[in-house]
């Protein structure tokens, strides 16, 4: 019974840090992504579609990503440039400092962090209904499933220092 104890806190916490790698990456994209967008202008990311459009131009019909492209392209402008800027380094900081709190295994984070999430969860589901996008869907996913974790590893870690208070 130990044993099968030992194990499924074992499971929890190597699921736990696998998911934690990947949202720190992740959040770490934003940052790097929301940084780069401040020197990616409309005239430069239009110059950008335009060099990929190239090929495309010689065949007849435009291919449906080709066609996002060009949308969003026309679409770009310097207020939409610095508006996903701020957004996404204001929500990949956020997150990098909720992963690096649970990296260190810092108590009180743990909450904070179900907090955030859930955060997260909500307004990704609210941008959904808006724009329909499947990606708001599949990063809510994940963040319920970093939700499971982290409750089930916050409830390791409160075990564990607990028998360690016990046993002095």
């Amino acid at each position: 019974m130990v044993v099968n104890k030992k194990k499924e806190m074992k499971v929890v916490d190597v699921s736990f840090d696998i998911v934690l790698i990947f949202k720190s990456l992740f959040a770490l994209g934003e940052v790097i992504g929301g940084f780069l967008l401040f020197f990616l202008t409309p005239a430069r990311l239009n110059s950008a579609i335009s060099w990929l459009a190239k090929g495309e131009m010689n065949q007849s019909s435009h291919s449906f990503l080709m066609k996002l492209l060009l949308d969003f392209g026309a679409h770009f402008t310097v207020s939409t440039q610095y508006l996903f800027a701020i957004y996404l380094l204001s929500h990949g900081i956020i997150k990098l400092v909720t992963l690096v709190l649970l990296w260190k295994k810092v108590l009180w984070a743990y909450p904070l962090s179900l907090l955030v999430f859930l955060g997260f969860i909500i307004y990704q589901l609210t941008e959904f209904v808006h724009t329909h996008s499947v990606m708001m869907i599949v990063v809510s996913l994940v963040d319920v499933l970093m939700i499971v974790l982290t409750l089930l590893e916050y409830q390791n870690i409160k075990k564990q220092r607990k028998e360690k208070f016990c046993q002095r």
